[in-house]
């Protein structure tokens, strides 16, 4: 059961990759789109009318983000829901992440320089400017180019890859033009992760449109997971002092 609760720990870090902005460090690429993908005209048009419908350059050019509120998460190997209440603090290339719950506590923190995490047993994130829902902020920036779909998939949306071949496929809603969802897979520690998120709510604080609750679902290969997040306060553009990106804080 420790296991289960260790897991579970590690799958809220994870969460924190649908509003971040900004790496710690260099990352690596280990889950690429194929080399062969071209920028397509069909997808950037889509691309550039979803980043839009989210508050356009509004999006593009927050300086701080707040979120906090509360969290369940269940998992197959522990299906009994476990409650929690998270905090996300982005400050340009800062961030906190900070979760309460009865059994893991879990605080993690980047300066700009250096990160610092009360995770244990080894398990790094993966790069978490990379993937998500902040990422729609490089459409429009040749190093990160928009694509189609691949597979034949019959799915309204567009794929954008980062410069080190991460990349995230987000879905469209047809009525209101938003992002109904993502998905994304990547390596961890020779591990095959896949993520998918589903919004159901988004909230408009000051002309960004941000998800408000989502849910999100990770394959870990021997069991998955399921967060289902419900932000209570989103504060943008709010002072934030430097002290908060520190472990002690």
């Amino acid at each position: 059961m420790y296991r289960s609760f260790a897991v579970i720990g590690f799958v809220f870090l994870l969460a924190i990759s649908a509003y971040s902005q900004t790496p710690e460090k260099t990352p690596v690429a280990v889950a690429a789109a194929p080399a062969a993908a071209k920028p397509s005209s069909g997808a950037s048009s889509l691309a550039k009318a979803t980043l839009t419908a989210h508050g356009g350059t509004r999006l593009s050019g927050i300086r701080t983000l707040i979120v906090r509120g509360s969290v369940d998460i269940t998992t197959s190997a522990f299906n009994q829901a476990i409650a929690a209440t998270f905090a996300m603090v982005f400050s340009g290339e800062k961030y906190r992440f900070d979760l309460l719950n009865p059994f893991q506590p879990i605080k993690q923190v980047f300066d700009g320089v250096n990160t610092s995490t009360t995770v244990q047993n080894g398990f790094e994130l993966p790069p978490i400017n990379r993937q998500g829902f902040f990422m729609l902020s490089k459409i429009g920036d040749g190093a990160f180019p928009v694509t189609e779909i691949p597979g034949g998939k019959k799915k309204i949306g567009f794929r954008i890859t980062s410069p080190e071949g991460y990349y995230t496929d987000y879905l469209v809603d047809e009525k209101t033009g938003l992002i109904k969802g993502y998905e994304a897979s990547y390596d961890m520690n020779g591990r095959l992760v896949t993520t998918s998120v589903e919004i159901s709510k988004y909230r408009n604080v000051e002309g960004v449109v941000v998800p408000e609750r989502f849910a999100q679902r990770f394959d870990l290969g021997q069991f998955t997971a399921y967060a289902d997040f419900k932000s209570k306060d989103i504060l943008i553009n709010t002072a934030v002092a430097d002290e908060v990106f520190t472990l002690g804080n």
